[in-house]
């Protein structure tokens, strides 16, 4: 079955950098596309970023534009998101999702893992 463990989160002050980590199991890796997902207590799930399979990325969060990036190595189906200058507003649990597209605009989250927590304090 799909497994998708994270790891990397913790306790960090603001303006620090933290690497999120995913590995995937139970599907084909390389054929998926792939996204972090975060929850902030008492807010809904938010898709961060996505990586296709082919590697082209998109962001849907503005304000990590230029401080976090996705990315994913094939060959050891991983899944990563280097997150520089940290806020405290990034704080949340963060979840490494295998994705699909119900539409060509709209996405499914497929799977998702137990998530890592992040917490930033300033």
């Amino acid at each position: 079955q799909v497994q998708l463990v994270e790891s990397g989160g913790g306790l960090v002050q603001s303006g620090g950098s933290l690497r999120l980590s995913c590995v995937a199991s139970g599907f084909i890796f390389t054929q998926s596309d792939m996204g972090w997902v975060r929850q902030a207590p008492g807010k809904g799930l938010e898709l961060v970023s996505l990586i296709k399979s082919n590697g082209a990325i998109k962001n849907f969060v503005s304000s990590v534009q230029g401080r976090f990036t996705i990315s994913r190595d094939n060959a050891k189906n991983m899944l990563y998101l280097q997150m520089n200058s940290l806020k405290p507003e990034d704080s949340a649990m963060y979840h490494c999702a295998k994705l699909s597209w119900r539409t060509s605009s709209t996405i499914n989250y497929d799977n998702w893992g137990q998530g890592t927590q992040v917490t930033v304090f300033s």
